[in-house]
């Protein structure tokens, strides 16, 4: 690809998962001239105002950095339009991309999404899949039109979902899959031979935005399904279930080949049981508190055998 032209590329992105792309792109030699992510927002107790992962790594690199909260005004379209694009490329950005976007690069938009489509589409595809019991996903590299992740398919590379695997090491592998593919994808497209799949019309999931309530467990589930979650939604929203009325995270666990009614204590190593056999709490956390070995705080306790949580 040495002799072919470096593409004018735009890249719109927003959070930790988007940085690899940009970095990779960056060193592929393309020529970004602008980089689109969410504006900077408050965080924290202090309501500090800081600046996405993104804007960070575009500004690190001296590229050009825009923050609007919408792109359905006429006005931001045509500062799009004006930068002369052969193509965009999105991941993870976070706001709809409207038809005036879709169409203004030359060869429109590529988005980097984290499964093997049609398996997830939405805002979550990397938690889902492990919530779900899948044992692979992937990213997809797709050409983005306006429907919700319904483009037609161009590249597609696959991970396995191990038995030990968590949302937040599934997003670093992805993360770093997704940059390799969307620099083989565009050296393809210069050399005119990328081409597209249509998604089958069976087999889509919704993978529907996380919420903290996501996280509450609830003890009539199977075990290996509440396994699951924890894996799932660590880091973020995190696991809890109450005791007493006072929420507990969960930080750690394993199934025990155990049974019981549902929720109740059954042993002094913190083992509760579930819908199907139970749940060995490893690790957990009381608001304000360290995090804390589940036996030593069930001693601390001193809650009877079967207690129902």
């Amino acid at each position: 690809m040495e002799n072919t032209p470096a593409l004018r590329i735009a890249f719109m992105g927003t959070p930790d998962f988007s940085v690899a792309a940009l970095r990779a792109l960056r060193e592929a030699g393309h020529d970004i001239v602008a980089v689109y992510c969410q504006p900077p927002k408050p965080v924290g107790r202090g309501h500090q105002i800081r600046k996405t992962p993104v804007h960070l790594a575009a500004e690190e690199m001296g590229i050009e950095v825009r923050t609007p909260k919408t792109l359905r005004d006429p006005e931001e379209q045509e500062k799009f339009r004006a930068l002369r694009l052969d193509v965009a490329v999105v991941a993870a950005y976070g706001l709809i991309l409207p038809k005036a976007i879709l169409e203004a690069p030359a060869c429109g938009c590529l988005n980097i999404h984290g499964s093997l489509l049609p398996r997830w589409r939405g805002a979550a595809p990397i938690q889902r899949a492990i919530l779900a019991g899948d044992t692979e996903t992937g990213i997809t590299i797709m050409q983005m039109d306006e429907g919700l992740d319904t483009g037609a398919m161009l590249l597609k590379g696959s991970v396995p979902i191990a038995e030990t695997t968590t949302a937040e090491s599934l997003h670093d592998e992805l993360a770093a899959l997704g940059a390799e593919l969307i620099v083989r994808a565009l050296d393809d497209l210069r050399a005119g031979t990328l081409s597209a799949v249509a998604q089958p019309k069976d087999g889509s999931c919704y993978a529907a935005k996380l919420t903290r309530e996501d996280g509450r467990i609830d003890w009539a589930r199977p075990a290996a399904e509440l396994e699951r979650q924890l894996r799932a939604l660590h880091p973020w929203p995190g696991c809890f279930f109450l005791l007493n009325g006072e929420p507990v995270k969960l930080l750690a666990a394993s199934v025990a080949d155990k049974s019981g009614e549902a929720g109740t204590l059954l042993d002094d190593a913190f083992t509760v049981a579930c819908g199907t056999q139970a749940l060995r709490l490893e690790k957990v956390q009381r608001s304000g508190k360290a995090a804390t070995d589940g036996a030593a705080f069930l001693r601390g306790l001193r809650l009877p055998l079967g207690t129902r949580l």
